[in-house]
Formats: structure tokens, C-alpha cells, sequence
């Protein structure tokens, strides 16, 4: 016999981890969102040449860079550095309002997507830590 001096009961042994990782559809939102908008970046070109007054090639090559980085970094989601990286892509994307007014509409549109992506994550954390979420439920009980 074993005898288990923790004082009554060890907290970790009563939250079951959960069953599926809670993670990978949180990191297919994410991947999914930069695809997105990476597109609507995109979309933004036609706007910038008829109403902005015309596409520069810096301007291009800073949007379409955008973009492409945003392409890659849906790949990346299963990095710890994730997070910050999509974040300071939507930096990148508001700085870009200097280029045209609609790429600011645009970053500040999608900041309000990812802080609902972060606010989520927290509500996610917050349940597996506290043994509620479905897969962490122990049938009968």
C-alpha cells in the first residue's frame, strides 16, 4: 500500500483531463480567421486603385506582403508563439491605414475578431481547469 500524506485529496486528480484537445479547434479558428483576412486584405487592392488614389509599388508590395505573411501564418498555429505573431500581424494591418482608410477599417474589424478569439480561449481554459468541459465529464455522474 501507498500511503498519501496531501492533506485529504490531491485537486489535480479530480479535474479529468479532457478526452480531445480543446486546442485544435481553437488553433482551426485561428488558422481559419488569418485566412480570411488575408483575403479581405486582398480585397482591399481594387479599393486602393479606384478610390485611393492609385496603387504605388510600395503599397503593394506592403499589402500583398501582408497577405502572404498572414497565408503562412495560418500554418503556424501549433507554435507557443502563435498568439503574439496573429496579434502583431493585426498591428501590421491597422499600421497599414496609412496606405488607404479602408485597410484601417479593415484591422480594426478583425482586432475585434481576435479579441473574441482571445476572450474564448480564456472561457475554454477557464472550463478545463475547472473540469467542465463535455469531454471532461464522467459519465453517470
Amino acid at each position: 500500500m501507498t500511503d498519501h500524506a496531501d492533506g485529504g485529496g490531491n485537486a489535480e486528480a479530480e479535474v479529468p483531463p479532457p478526452a480531445t484537445d480543446p486546442w485544435k479547434g481553437l488553433r482551426g479558428v485561428m488558422a481559419g480567421t488569418l485566412v480570411l483576412e488575408a483575403i479581405t486584405v486582398l480585397l482591399a487592392l481594387p479599393v486602393i486603385s479606384a478610390v485611393g488614389g492609385g496603387l504605388k509599388w510600395w503599397s503593394i508590395l506592403y499589402v500583398v506582403g501582408l497577405a502572404v505573411v498572414m497565408f503562412l501564418g495560418a500554418g503556424l498555429q501549433r507554435r507557443s508563439w502563435a498568439i503574439p505573431f496573429n496579434l502583431a500581424l493585426q498591428v501590421l494591418l491597422l499600421l497599414g491605414g496609412f496606405i488607404h482608410l479602408s485597410i484601417l477599417v479593415i484591422g480594426v474589424v478583425f482586432v475585434a475578431v481576435w479579441l473574441f478569439i482571445l476572450f474564448l480561449r480564456a472561457d475554454v481554459k477557464k472550463r478545463m481547469d475547472a473540469g467542465l468541459l463535455p469531454s471532461q465529464r464522467i459519465p453517470g455522474a
